[in-house]
């Protein structure tokens, strides 16, 4: 089942971000930053977090919001599974929940930043398999030799 986000969500969300071995400290950070931010303001328009749970126990969440200044255009902030069960759908479910939300608000593009580094092939393979382009990449964007790569869906 995939719900919105509830207060008593953020142990169990921690502990998925910070088990996931792909993710720097820094990211992890911001990750549990906009956990937080979700949680203290449910009605928020940029960070809206739906959690995939079976049985009480959650295995993964997105994190989708509205681009600023835009008519259409969403984020696609975070998308997490469980390491201990990554690779049986829960991904792709997450993500056809995000497509879902953004087509129900009216949007049109649905935007994934992911990094160039290589820990980051199954992300950047994930969504060319979910039909993703890469609408934008920038060079030397996080540090040196690690790009920005902007994948993206027009939601119809």
């Amino acid at each position: 089942m995939i719900r919105k986000l509830q207060s008593n969500d953020r142990t169990q969300l921690v502990e998925i971000v910070n088990g996931t071995d792909n993710f720097s400290p820094e990211e992890k950070s911001v990750a549990i930053e906009l956990i937080d931010e979700a949680i203290g303001n449910p009605n928020h328009e940029y960070y809206n977090i739906f959690v995939y749970e079976e049985d009480g126990k959650i295995f993964g969440y997105h994190c989708t919001g509205k681009r600023a200044l835009t008519d259409g255009t969403f984020d696609l902030f975070w998308i997490v599974v469980d390491s201990k069960v990554q690779n049986k759908g829960i991904g792709k479910k997450l993500l056809d929940h995000a497509e879902s939300f953004v087509k129900e608000n009216n949007g049109r593009w649905i935007l994934a930043e992911t990094s160039s580094k290589d820990n980051y092939d199954a992300t950047r393979n994930f969504y060319f398999r979910n039909n993703y382009s890469i609408v934008a990449e920038i060079k030397d964007f996080y540090k040196v030799n690690d790009n920005l790569i902007v994948f993206g869906k027009y939601i119809k």
